[in-house]
């Protein structure tokens, strides 16, 4: 019943002018706006009959109308925010059926922890919005420790830092899986790809730069013992960020607690510490 009158009331109000309905409250309400169908011509004429011909079939009738009235509403329904709120609980509870039911079945599919070994040293990195397309979910991004790279002698240790440039750093990455109180070594070295349509494509392209990286420093034709690390990008990524490292030369060097003078602390503090 509450479908009924809800439906009738939001019907638009000019198909309630196309014709007057004998109920006299309602003809004080809804008047009559149509022209003479011969005032547009005869192509007009027609249009404008089978318009309001379309419209006349979905009128309410008269019959309907007296129903509605007569009958009073009962309490019987609720409204639209009432609606709204069903519609959340039913969703709840369809989760809720999906974690008792459903959940205890993915204990077939439980595989134990094995940590990664010296033979697997990569990090791969990838993105996802959780089933959209987007262009970044075809971006991969792989990231090793120098320290864990198969580099015969600190001269290689040294080559593979200057060819890798920007993309070598002496902490490991804030997205690039590791952890900061990690030993930080020999640095870490980024290589991140988006140019193929398929992400195997990009891994595959970031694996391979990364395997003649290590190849041209093993190699060693010419030596690069005397040329120094360029640290520009280091410096940089620090006075763009301000977070104190790009004051007075503290890179990666920014005091903390640990480098407050002991003799400044009181004697009572000093005498516990020691």
């Amino acid at each position: 019943m509450a479908f009924r009158v809800a439906r009738c009331l939001t019907r638009p109000v000019h198909r309630y002018q196309s014709r007057p309905v004998s109920c006299p409250r309602l003809c004080r309400n809804f008047a009559a706006s149509a022209s003479p169908s011969g005032s547009d011509g005869p192509k007009g004429g027609d249009k404008l009959a089978a318009r309001k011909k379309e419209e006349d079939d979905e009128l309410i009738t008269e019959d309907l109308l007296e129903d509605i009235l007569e009958d009073p509403y009962d309490g019987d329904d609720t409204v639209s925010a009432g609606h709204m709120m069903l519609q959340q609980q039913r969703e709840t509870l369809h989760y809720l059926r999906l974690i008792e039911h459903e959940m205890p079945k993915l204990v077939a599919y439980r595989k134990p922890f094995i940590p990664p070994t010296s033979a697997t040293p990569l990090v791969v990195r990838s993105l996802g919005y959780g089933g959209e397309p987007h262009p970044a979910t075809n971006k991969r991004v792989v990231v090793v420790a120098v320290d864990d790279l198969p580099l015969k002698d600190e001269a290689a240790i040294h080559r593979i830092k200057l060819l890798a440039g920007p993309r070598w750093a002496p902490r490991p990455p804030l997205d690039g899986g590791f952890s900061n109180l990690d030993n930080w070594g020999n640095g870490y070295i980024k290589v991140s790809c988006e140019n193929f349509p398929k992400p195997e494509m990009n891994l595959s392209w970031a694996s391979d730069t990364l395997d003649r990286l290590i190849q041209e420093a093993n190699v060693g034709i010419n030596k690069l013992d005397d040329v120094p690390l360029d640290l520009r990008h280091i410096y940089a990524r620090a006075r763009k960020a301000k977070k104190g490292e790009h004051l007075r030369g503290r890179i990666y060097a920014r005091p903390t607690i640990h480098d407050f003078p002991k003799e400044w602390l009181p004697a009572t503090a000093t005498s516990n510490s020691n």
